[in-house]
Formats: structure tokens, C-alpha cells, sequence
């Protein structure tokens, strides 16, 4: 039984759907993921993913980020048996280079599968690396931005197979509910529900709409808050943990001349693949530890302070990683501007703070009890602002989103 690979590259919400050419020897003029024959031990099946990516749309390794091995499937047809090796890879753009196997290219919701004429099993192998609410629950390593996309994502896969909104709405109050600290995952999931219908096909379209529109709003928040390093001459960058959208600001061609101090952001180092980051795509990076932070920002090591923000309280105040109050506190000491950059879905329809608790602080047998928190608030006046795809917000804006935020929640009164 032959094995191959399907690959199912990811920007933002969508995926690389591709049609093959006659220059293919099976199932020629239908729509597929990046796929091939697995040449070798099926065991390294991803070695030939990366080949077939290169290959047919000219992504390279550095160019993917490898997010799941979905388990091998079946796939039977006329006669045929494949075993099918599943990948999902995030791209870093949407710019492709298809070689002479494909005849268009296209980036789709992956629920399109189920509309178009498409190689057998190409939904059944998305549905081994699409994303589940455990992603979403227990995901260590991303900002709230990715998860929420990756919630969105969820709901609307279930949309696509649902033969009820009941159904829907038992997915919708487990995604919003699994990260209750991140208010963009709460607010996304309930503006599909609100803006929806009692059709499952109704919150399928509204998810992918709002997927769509949630990827804009991240990258332009991005874009705002590299626009204000440039305008203000900023050229020591301060930062911690790992919050997508302030790392593409200081990836946009706006901050390519700032150096950047990062904190490794305790206790599950985002902050070392920040730094990473940053210094392969040319940045000068400085990594340092969390407690040193503050003390580097306020003897000058820094003269803008950049955070993220998994919620902005509805009284303007940000929850965000352990860590962030300190160097804040150091940073308003120093006189040294201090941002929070965010989409304006960030902001919560009140000044609820929900914490979680990392945990596994002390195992010995003494008596002793144990605070690790993952969170904590920055008071509104620690910041200089918090940056957003509409730009600056204050006070009173934030405080008009919160309300609107909070009546996107009558869906499930």
C-alpha cells in the first residue's frame, strides 16, 4: 500500500488548497492539500512533507512552522488503498511558487473541502490536524491572539459538520470558557454567536468571516504599533513573553533598526524563541532573565516598553504575563513609555481578572504553600497606551468597546 503525505499549510485562519495538473499521475484536476509520495521510512514521513512543500509551492523549512503529525489514515478508492500521513505547517506568508504539478493555488477556509471536487479523504485527513478545544485549553506557548484564531477555527469546523445549533452551542460555551483569561477567545466566539442564526451554516459563514477579519485586526495592530516606534524614534525596544502581534511589530520593516531586550518569560520560556525569532530575521536581540528586566529598563536599557495583553480590563488596566507589572513599575520610574499592543477585541466587557496558576513551584515535604501565577494586572496608569488596530486608545474608548463587548454575551442568557 503506497504512503503519502497531504500537507495543509496555514496563514492567518486559511489553508493552501491546490489543483492538480495533468502532470500528475492520479485524481488530476481536483483540489488537494501539498501532497506526495513518501519516499522513505513512512516513520519520517515529515522529511517529505518539508520536500513536497519545497517542491510544488516553493516554502522553505525556514519558511513553516511545523504545528501537528496528524495519525495516518486509510484511504480507499475505485480499486486504490493510500495511507495517507496528515501535516498542518503555519506559513509565514501567503507568497507561493507552484511548480508545474499544480494548475491554480488557492487559500481557503479548510470547510471549502467538503464543497469542491477534491482528492478522496482530503477532509477526513484535515479533520487529524485541525485544532481542537484541547488546543485551546491546554496550549503553553502562544499569545491569545493565535488562540483565539485557533477557537474560531474550531467553531467553525463544527459549524461545517453540525446538524444543529444546540449542538453548536455546547462547541461555543466550551472554546469560550477554556481560556477565561484571554477576553479576545470569549469575545470572538460570542460575536459568531450573536451575529449568527439557528443554522449551523449561518455560524460556519460568521466564523470564517470573523477568522478572516480577526487576522486583519491582529496584523494592523501590528502595524500601528511600528508605525509609532518609527514615529517616535525608538531604538531600544524592551518586551516578555510571547505575544504574536507585538512580535510582528518588532519584526515590521518600521523597527527593523531597534535592538530589542527580551525577557525569557518564566516558567515556559517564550520569550528565548522571541529572541530567536528575532535575531534570525536580522533584529539585534538581547535575551535576559525575567527578574533582571526591570532593573536593565530602568538603568536605560530600554526607552519603549511593548507588551501584549491576553485582556485590557474595561477600566483601561492590562492582564498579561507574570512580570509585566515589574518592568512596568521600573519603566514609568525611568520615564520610559510603556504600550500595550493588541486587536481591540482584547478589550473585556468588564474588569473581571481571572488568573491561572502554573503550578509545580515546590515538591518537597515541608509545609509550605505555593503562589505561581501565569498573570497579572498593569494598572491603566503604568501605560502610556494600548495600541490597536484603530490606534491609541484611551479611557473613554476602551470603555465604550467594553460595552459592546459585553452585549455580544446575550446569546446564551
Amino acid at each position: 500500500m503506497p504512503h503519502v503525505v497531504t500537507v495543509f499549510l496555514r496563514h492567518g485562519g486559511r489553508v493552501l488548497l491546490a489543483r492538480r495538473s495533468d502532470a500528475v499521475g492520479t485524481y488530476q484536476d481536483r483540489w488537494a492539500g501539498v501532497s506526495g509520495y513518501v519516499e522513505g521510512d513512512p516513520a519520517d514521513a515529515e522529511r517529505d512533507a518539508r520536500r513536497e512543500l519545497a517542491e510544488e509551492v516553493g516554502v522553505r523549512e525556514a519558511d513553516a512552522e511545523l504545528v501537528r503529525a496528524g495519525a495516518p489514515l486509510s484511504v480507499a478508492d475505485e480499486g486504490r488503498e493510500w495511507t495517507v500521513h496528515p501535516f498542518l505547517f503555519d506559513a509565514g506568508s501567503r507568497d507561493v511558487d507552484t511548480n508545474e504539478e499544480l494548475t491554480a493555488v488557492e487559500w481557503a477556509h479548510p470547510t471549502e473541502i467538503r464543497e469542491r471536487e477534491a482528492v478522496p479523504g482530503l477532509w477526513a485527513a484535515y479533520r487529524r490536524v485541525a485544532p481542537a478545544v484541547e488546543t485551546i485549553s491546554d496550549d503553553e506557548t502562544h499569545g491569545s491572539a493565535w488562540i483565539s484564531l485557533r477557537a474560531l477555527e474550531v467553531l467553525r469546523d463544527a459549524a461545517a459538520e453540525a446538524d444543529s445549533r444546540d449542538a453548536l452551542a455546547s462547541v461555543a460555551r466550551r472554546l469560550r470558557d477554556a481560556r477565561p483569561s484571554m477576553a479576545a477567545v470569549e469575545n470572538r466566539i460570542n460575536r459568531v454567536m450573536s451575529e449568527s442564526n439557528s443554522d449551523p451554516k449561518s455560524v460556519r459563514r460568521r466564523a470564517e468571516a470573523t477568522i478572516d477579519d480577526a487576522a486583519e485586526a491582529d496584523d494592523a495592530a501590528a502595524a500601528r504599533a511600528a508605525e509609532l516606534v518609527r514615529e517616535r524614534g525608538y531604538d531600544r525596544l524592551a518586551t516578555l513573553s510571547r505575544s504574536g502581534t507585538v512580535l510582528a511589530a518588532l519584526e515590521a520593516a518600521e523597527a527593523a533598526e531597534a535592538a530589542v531586550l527580551v525577557a525569557e518569560s518564566r516558567p515556559g520560556g517564550e520569550g528565548v524563541g522571541v529572541a530567536e525569532r528575532l535575531a534570525r530575521s536580522g533584529r539585534d536581540a538581547t535575551l535576559t532573565t525575567d527578574a533582571a528586566l526591570p532593573g536593565l529598563v530602568a538603568a536605560g536599557g530600554a526607552d519603549a516598553v511593548f507588551l501584549g495583553a491576553d485582556s485590557v480590563l474595561a477600566s483601561g488596566g492590562v492582564a498579561n504575563k507574570v512580570g509585566s507589572l515589574p518592568v512596568a513599575l521600573a519603566a514609568t520610574r525611568a520615564d520610559v513609555s510603556v504600550f500595550a499592543v493588541c486587536a481591540r477585541d482584547k478589550v473585556r466587557g468588564d474588569d473581571r481578572f481571572v488568573g491561572e496558576d502554573a503550578g509545580a513551584l515546590y515538591d518537597g515535604e515541608a509545609a509550605i504553600a505555593t503562589e505561581n501565577p501565569l498573570f497579572e494586572v498593569v494598572p491603566a496608569d503604568l501605560l502610556s497606551g494600548v495600541v490597536t488596530e484603530d490606534g491609541v486608545l484611551g479611557a473613554e474608548e476602551i470603555g465604550a468597546l467594553a460595552a459592546e463587548h459585553a452585549a455580544l454575551a446575550a446569546w446564551d442568557d
